[in-house]
């Protein structure tokens, strides 16, 4: 790959990773509970703001450790078995997207299983410090691990490619773009959109984010595959 395709994989990544609505879920709930609560604009905007610098942090955490583990075991150059695999994730959870990602029933209700999803939602009613913002923030990206994975782990392998200094702006770009939603909702909240009109966004277009996440983890599988598994074998098998 050249670094103009090794960037394209990266942002398209953060992309998939920025479709997934868990961490969204929670930003609303918790600045619904803190307008509820009289919460002065301030302290909303010091809460929100822990939460999403928790849930960035957490993202560059998870990609950093995931290329460094890459380039200890591979280097700068991935094997084609390792892409195979996380290609094959890739694909398999563009399948349980489709499928099971939005639970069936009015609402925004996530894959989450209740008991988690109870307390998560009892943890984010509970918030009322920066502090404890900013580690909600980090909670919400490791229980969205399943999902967010497989594009992690298809970047942490593009980024290894790079030189040192273009890997640290291949993970900001990640970090980034997959921040964009969060950033998105903390904008609005902060300029004092009203929080019922975001909700009946997402529950209008969640069939629709549900088709573009699964369908853009297909695509990204399918790529990667096509362009680091079947032309090194084609590659091989011509030198053979």
């Amino acid at each position: 790959m050249n670094y103009l395709e090794t960037f394209a994989i990266i942002a398209l990544a953060g992309m998939i990773h920025a479709s997934f609505q868990l961490s969204v879920s929670m930003l609303t709930l918790l600045s619904g509970h803190a307008i509820g609560s009289k919460t002065s604009q301030a302290r909303l905007s010091r809460l929100t703001g822990g939460f999403v610098a928790g849930a960035m942090i957490m993202t560059t955490l998870i990609v950093s450790f995931l290329s460094y583990v890459a380039s200890v075991i591979f280097g700068s150059v991935v094997s084609p078995l390792a892409w195979a695999v996380a290609c094959g994730i890739s694909l398999g959870l563009a399948l349980g997207v489709w499928i099971f990602y939005y639970r069936k029933e009015r609402g925004t209700a996530l894959w989450v299983p209740r008991p988690m999803a109870r307390f998560l939602s009892e943890r984010t009613k509970a918030t009322k410090l920066s502090a404890e913002a900013f580690s909600l923030g980090v909670t919400s990206v490791i229980a969205e691990l399943l999902f967010i994975i497989a594009p992690a782990t298809i970047a942490s392998f593009a980024l290894v490619s790079l030189p040192n200094d273009l890997q640290l702006l291949g993970i900001a770009l990640y970090v980034f773009i997959a921040s964009l939603s969060l950033l998105g909702v903390y904008v609005m909240v902060g300029s004092g959109h009203k929080l019922s009109r975001i909700q009946r966004w997402r529950e209008d277009n969640k069939r629709f984010l549900q088709f573009a996440a699964g369908s853009a983890l297909a695509v990204l599988g399918f790529y990667v595959y096509v362009n680091e598994v079947v032309v090194a074998a084609v590659a091989v098998a011509g030198a053979l």
